[in-house]
């Protein structure tokens, strides 16, 4: 492919990828991600992935997209914001992060890719690709640092410059030979906001997460019981958690997206604490049926909150006492 047909596609990626709403699209050279594999290897070696067992499996193709689709060249990376309009109340319920407001990101995102990919078919004819949205062994963050579409935080999180960290990944890996984009520079300086704001300790150090002390591991992927050892450090979160990326300072570009997908269920800003402690497992299917929050199944969300409440009624009798 001459490089005029190369640089004539690339852009028709972009392009068409604005067009569908992504904020961001770069490209990279699909090959073994050299830096990622000591990083990987520790990270499991020292049990960071806690009950996450299926990071063990295809450590290679993690590694190598070659793998995942062979004949690959190129790693398409794409970011969506999910930055919400409104809020759920801080002060009166249970937060749940941001991401899971609306519907269902896996669903929604991996079909605007395939229109991208059946728009550039119509355009340059069939090609070999796979698509991919946080549901394979795809090391998301990598590629798109390698794409030039930001660094890795400490917090372990890809930021922008313009735009933080709010936003989804997802990736097209196909055999296409396209333009490639070039890494940008680490711009988090000296500060640690994140790594002092994490309550439970999870950054062990910069850009070195501890996942089995992560609120999004323990509210999300534990399927035990959360150990005691966290008590009072989870505050109101009960599904995910957006501490360390609400105090990074680059967030203040967040802007929100009024898609209307990314709202939230209108009964879901309606909850206080006490509605959430009420919640059948009717209400549950009608509000999060299409929604990220329906992963943790109504046993595991309900379990959340029993784990934070009883901080909160530890809470009122230390305020009692003190009253005394």
């Amino acid at each position: 492919m001459k490089p005029s047909q190369k640089e004539a596609i690339s852009q028709k990626i972009k392009t068409f990828a604005e067009a569908l709403g992504f904020m961001a699209c770069g490209i990279s050279k699909a090959g073994f991600l050299e830096d990622a594999a000591p990083r990987l290897e520790e990270y499991l070696k020292n049990n960071r992935h806690g009950e996450m067992r299926y990071m063990e499996n295809y450590f290679d193709k993690r590694l190598d997209p070659t793998l995942l689709v062979p004949g690959a060249k190129s790693v398409i990376s794409f970011l969506y914001n999910y930055y919400p309009e409104e809020k759920i109340d801080a002060q009166n319920g249970f937060q749940i992060a941001k991401y899971a407001y609306g519907l269902d990101y896996h669903d929604v995102l991996k079909e605007k890719l395939r229109t991208l990919v059946a728009m550039l078919e119509e355009e340059i004819g069939a090609f070999e690709h796979r698509v991919f949205v946080d549901s394979a062994p795809v090391l998301e963050r990598a590629w798109a640092e390698r794409a030039g579409l930001g660094w890795i935080g400490k917090n372990g999180n890809l930021l922008a410059k313009k735009s933080g960290s709010f936003f989804f990944l997802g990736e097209i890996i196909c055999d296409l030979e396209l333009i490639y984009d070039h890494p940008t520079t680490d711009h988090c300086g000296n500060c640690r906001k994140c790594i002092d704001a994490c309550p439970t300790q999870a950054i062990i150090a910069p850009k070195v997460l501890d996942g089995s002390k992560c609120i999004s591991y323990l509210t999300i992927e534990l399927k035990n019981e959360i150990s005691t050892e966290f008590t009072g450090k989870m505050g109101d979160w009960i599904f995910g958690c957006d501490i360390c990326q609400d105090v990074c300072p680059w967030n203040r570009f967040s802007v929100s997206n009024p898609a209307s997908w990314l709202q939230p269920h209108p009964k879901l800003l309606e909850l206080n604490k006490k509605d959430w402690q009420d919640l059948t497992q009717e209400t549950f299917s009608q509000i999060f049926r299409k929604n990220p929050v329906k992963r943790t199944k109504y046993t595991g969300l309900m379990r959340n909150i029993e784990f934070v409440m009883k901080q909160d009624m530890k809470d009122s009798e230390d305020e009692k006492m003190m009253k005394l």
